[in-house]
């Protein structure tokens, strides 16, 4: 054996572990920052070398990235690239100016994300004024709250509750980590004054349809409608 074959890794030896290792954790790396949505385990697993420890791998990454302008993240379950925390506040003069949701929507975005499935007369019932369609158009317009299904009450009416967009977009995990009563309290966003009776309810976005909703009816499909027929004489 000359001295640069035995200089290579051998089967089963610890240089062979580290270079597949190593491989894998630029794979991992470049799938991430190739994606353009986050990316659940199952995805990624799927594209690794077999027998790659992929929580390990993940540990690894994401330690990394710590101290990086750039963050490894999990968010709505899944793995992301995302701007560390501290430089947001510097790249967002390059973005266009986000659209401020009104008091009207924040309160009602609120309350769908804690009280999920929940009607339009729901929420309305819990703000204590009416709700303007409008309202929750823009929060289904910017694709952080869903139609669910339909109340089997009167009326069968839409029952709302928050996507995965929604997660992704304010940083969370799982809608467990929203805040709770205390937090809420030491954030100021509550009054401290409020009744001792009120209480927060843990969130649920469970995909899965309640005892008490219908799947919504699909939507139908117009293109091969015949055109409807114009009165000649309302006719210019």
């Amino acid at each position: 054996m000359n001295a640069e074959a035995a200089r290579a890794p051998q089967p089963g030896s610890h240089e062979t572990a580290a270079a597949g290792r190593s491989v894998s954790l630029r794979l991992l790396e470049a799938m991430l920052f190739a994606a353009g949505e986050p990316l659940d385990e199952v995805t990624l697993a799927a594209r690794l070398p077999e027998g790659a420890d992929l929580k390990a791998l993940l540990a690894e990454l994401a330690q990394d990235y710590a101290s990086r302008g750039v963050n490894l993240v999990r968010v709505a379950g899944k793995w992301m690239l995302r701007t560390a925390p501290d430089l947001g506040f510097l790249l967002a003069r390059d973005k266009p100016e986000p659209r401020r949701l009104s008091r009207a929507a924040l309160e009602t975005l609120a309350i769908i994300a804690y009280h999920q499935p929940t009607t339009r007369a729901e929420i309305e019932e819990i703000r204590g004024v009416s709700t303007n369609k409008g309202t929750l158009d823009v929060l289904l317009a910017a694709g952080w709250v869903r139609m669910r299904g339909r109340r089997r009450s009167p009326g069968r009416p839409v029952t709302y509750g928050t996507s995965e967009l929604f997660l992704v977009h304010f940083g969370l995990d799982s809608i467990r980590d929203l805040p709770g009563l205390d937090e809420l309290r030491g954030t100021g966003l509550i009054d401290a004054r409020v009744s001792a009776g009120l209480t927060v309810p843990l969130p649920n976005d469970d995909m899965g349809l309640k005892d008490d909703e219908d799947p919504l009816e699909p939507e139908l499909d117009l293109s091969y409608a015949p055109e409807p027929e114009v009165d000649e004489d309302e006719q210019d």
